[in-house]
């Protein structure tokens, strides 16, 4: 069986790109730690909302490297003197990606009662009509 790929439809021309995003984005995994949502607050913004209950603003980090927004959690093992008698709480560390559409950008993180909250905006896109002129040859 042959892989299909855009670059083999003659209508599709230059979606290479898209085509490594789209890999790119069945790579990140579909893992369920922490569990997230995305909601769309307006017709031009997002809001991703990571369950990071445990974790301190000082344990999160928020990048965007190559178009991917990439949030990771690393808790110090703190442990000290402490007997657990039942450890149900996981402590661990956790790599989120989200891949973002060209014309989308990072606003604020808020971290607000074990949710962090990271907006995002997409600038509206302009509607471009375009005339090519035809020359006699």
């Amino acid at each position: 069986m042959t892989k299909l790929t855009l670059g083999s439809y003659p209508h599709l021309l230059g979606f290479e790109q898209l085509e490594r995003l789209l890999e790119r984005t069945a790579k990140t995994g579909a893992e369920g730690y922490p569990p997230f949502n995305i909601e769309q607050t307006s017709d031009y913004s997002y809001r991703i909302t990571l369950a990071v209950a445990g974790f301190r603003d000082g344990d999160l980090s928020i990048t965007v490297e190559d178009r991917q927004l990439v949030i990771r959690g690393r808790q110090a093992d703190d442990l000290g003197e402490r007997v657990f008698l039942h450890r149900g709480i996981a402590a661990r560390q956790f790599q989120r990606s989200f891949v973002l559409a060209d014309g989308v950008e990072v606003g604020e993180a808020i971290m607000e009662n074990g949710l962090l909250h990271v907006d995002l905006t997409q600038a509206k896109p302009e509607a471009i009509v375009q005339t090519i002129q035809i020359k006699k040859g």
